[in-house]
């Protein structure tokens, strides 16, 4: 680890802790900070459902009176935001996870306990909703236990504060431990170094164009600077705050938003910070160059082919099958938004369907998105907070050919609509089901097509007009169908293992004693 020199020491100054939010859907994180902040974030959210990642700032006065700037990033629960809770994780110091007193550990507890050890962050366990008739406490420390998440008490170290978000109890509490818990990590930033940190969200807007929310983890941030994010940029003409107001410098742990991005940011990406657009367009064309170098040799590279096995009879080799494509033209509101929506869809896959997407991008739907619509009948435009624009609108309205276009605002609704769509469109399999056999004892006539026959129903059951295979020395040697059966001189329906019988069987195949037939049906492939 390099050292630090005294003069540079002296310019360190303590920064403000990033923390994050995590743990399962519906456990309460939202209400957490909604209750830390005094504001409404839940009421706005779709579904009460976190859908961006937000950042925010709040002054916290510990039980001894210190008063603390505490940074909070909130990151969606749903499954269909994993990538985004991982770049939630990277960009902060601190991580809290949220476990349901009712519920106890989930899926997404454990996926956000993953993310929470692969970033290395120091983490405080808050076990929620303590306030709920069905809260046990003791049981939920117990299931943190059976995952090998020892909280203080049972048998670990890591910090664990009962709260409840909706009431406030033990929040204060918990804000104490985050303070403790970043002191000390000792986190410190240098005012004089240039500002450097993470783009936490980028949106397009059509009035104010590409924005893009900035956490500055180091340095300090002033107007007439330029940022650089991968192949993006922006001049800093102005800053503005989490909530939108116009400030005169961003320091390490604020969140602040930045507009006038030359393209949208990825986020998750860095950022630092240049005296003047030359040298940011010299770093960013430098960047986009090593990603295309990148993906070409990415491309160069020869896929190692295994040989395969012979194809089973009947079985069709994988390039004649006939695969069934739906494009999709994707459109939401935020870039997180859209990184959530391509990390679920990628998971409804089929070998005779796939879904194409032939394009996608931030902002409302608008007149070229339509027009590739008109080409393909086939196409799906799908949006997140995304509606069509006026144009689009007109376009939409007089056009000759339906239009597939549908706006979501709760992300797992869009993922059923999409799923819905591939499930209609895989072909139906059929397969033949067999019902029941019997070994031919006797013939007694036979007369044109029509043989009249005794046998002995070995498994299964014998039905009246089932169709039936005839089988020779095990091989199938023709096809037929039950007009009659008799059981005891006594015209029946059906005919169970074990018992005799007669039939009158339809087929151009005459049958012989020792022969075997198979009754069977056609059933769809599940």
């Amino acid at each position: 680890m390099p050292t630090t020199t005294p003069k540079t020491a002296q310019k360190l100054v303590t920064r403000p802790p990033v923390i994050v939010i995590m743990g399962h859907i519906d456990h309460g994180k939202s209400t957490l900070l909604d209750y830390i902040r005094h504001s409404n974030i839940v009421a706005g959210e779709a579904g009460g459902i976190t859908q961006h990642v937000g950042a925010y700032q709040v002054e916290h006065t510990t039980a001894e009176g210190k008063k603390s700037m505490l940074t909070f990033i909130d990151t969606p629960g749903h499954a269909a935001f994993c990538s985004i809770r991982e770049r939630g994780a990277d960009a902060a110091d601190v991580a809290v996870l949220v476990v349901s007193a009712e519920d106890g550990v989930k899926p997404q507890t454990l996926e956000a306990y993953k993310n929470i050890k692969d970033a290395r962050l120091p983490f405080i366990v808050a076990i929620n909703k303590i306030d709920k008739p069905n809260a046990n406490v003791n049981k939920t420390k117990e299931s943190l236990g059976e995952k090998e998440i020892y909280v203080e008490g049972w048998g670990g170290d890591i910090p664990c504060v009962e709260i409840s978000a909706l009431k406030g109890t033990g929040v204060s509490d918990l804000l104490d431990m985050i303070i403790l818990v970043s002191d000390i990590a000792d986190l410190k930033s240098n005012p004089l170094d240039p500002a450097g940190g993470i783009i936490i969200e980028s949106e397009r807007d059509s009035r104010s164009g590409i924005s893009a929310t900035l956490l500055i983890k180091n340095g300090t941030l002033e107007t007439g600077t330029v940022v650089v994010s991968g192949d993006a940029y922006a001049p800093v003409r102005f800053i503005n705050n989490f909530k939108g107001e116009k400030v005169d410098k961003g320091v390490a742990g604020m969140p602040v938003i930045i507009l006038g991005w030359s393209k949208i940011p990825a986020c998750g990406l860095p950022f630092v910070t240049v005296s003047n657009k030359k040298e940011a367009e010299k770093i960013a064309e430098a960047y986009a160059q090593a990603e295309k170098a990148k993906a070409l040799k990415a491309s160069q590279e020869i896929p190692v082919i295994s040989p395969k096995s012979p194809l089973a009879p009947g079985e069709i080799a994988p390039a004649e099958l006939s695969v069934v494509t739906i494009p999709l033209i994707i459109k939401t509101d935020v870039i997180g938004s859209l990184e959530g929506i391509k990390h679920e869809l990628v998971k409804i896959t089929h070998d005779r369907v796939k879904l194409k997407i032939v394009s996608e991008g931030l902002g409302e739907i608008n007149e070229n998105d339509v027009k590739v619509a008109i080409g393909d009948p086939h196409l799906v435009i799908i949006g997140f907070n995304a509606e069509p624009d006026k144009k689009a609108a007109a376009m939409i309205e007089r056009s000759a050919t339906p239009i597939n276009v549908k706006n979501f605002k709760i992300i797992y609704e869009l993922i059923q609509y999409v799923q819905d769509i591939f499930n209609s469109k895989i072909p139906k399999e059929y397969i033949e089901e067999m019902l029941g056999r019997a070994k031919i004892l006797a013939i007694f006539s036979k007369e044109k097509d029509r043989q009249v026959i005794g046998g002995k129903v070995q498994e299964g059951v014998l039905t009246s007009g089932a169709e039936v295979r005839i089988i020779r020395r095990e091989n199938e040697i023709g096809r037929g169908k039950i007009r009659e059966l008799q059981s005891q001189k006594k015209r029946v329906d059906e005919v169970a293992t074990g018992f005799e019988c007669g039939m009158m069987v339809e087929a151009k195949m005459e049958i012989a004693v020792g022969d075997k037939i198979e009754a069977v049906k056609t059933v769809e492939k599940i």
